[in-house]
């Protein structure tokens, strides 16, 4: 990560941005679950934490998720493996997406806009750009976003060992439901 992106997801996160200059709307409540749809199993988990901000004026955005906090899974094993071998959470703590909304959006009108956010997505310590469709709901004072993406293990470095392979996909299926409120 460019030293300006951190700098820029610190101001953001921690909110130390001049909110009387700017509209900027944090995250209150953050949910994001996963499935992993294999030949011989179904995983699923989700997590209730997530910390992030949306500045209006110039559409930025920055969301972060712990990924030791997701809870679900078919076993608590599955939930170590999961943190220690696959994600290794220790090391890479946070799953991160920070960019820009390319659509105008009118944050000062309700309604209900399709976009794509454009940025920097990292997971498991690899960065990748990607351009991720979301549906923005506007209501004074308040930001919904949600989204449904997909994520490659093989683009992210996640190895799965052999003899689980039929157990857990390479394409994991991402849900995000993320409400913001006016600072």
């Amino acid at each position: 990560m460019h030293l300006k992106s951190k700098i820029l997801l610190i101001l953001i996160l921690f909110g130390t941005f001049n909110s009387h200059s700017q509209d900027i709307y944090q995250v209150t409540k953050g949910h994001v679950e996963f499935n992993s749809d294999a030949p011989l199993e179904m995983i699923e988990a989700s997590c209730e934490t997530m910390q992030g901000a949306l500045k209006i004026e110039d559409r930025t955005f920055a969301f972060r998720t712990p990924m030791n906090k997701f809870e679900g899974f078919n076993s608590a094993l599955q939930k170590t493996h999961f943190n220690a071998n696959y994600l290794e959470t220790a090391k890479y703590p946070f799953t991160i997406f920070e960019g820009k909304i390319i659509e105008e959006v009118d944050f000062y009108t309700p309604g209900t806009y399709n976009v794509r956010g454009k940025g920097r997505f990292t997971c498991h310590g690899i960065v990748q750009e990607r351009i991720i469709k979301c549906r923005i709901v506007v209501k004074p004072g308040s930001v919904k976003v949600t989204a449904e993406f997909s994520v490659l293990l093989d683009d992210h470095n996640i190895k799965i060992p052999s003899v689980v392979n039929q157990r857990i996909a390479e394409e994991i299926i991402v849900l995000i439901d993320i409400d913001l409120k006016k600072k």
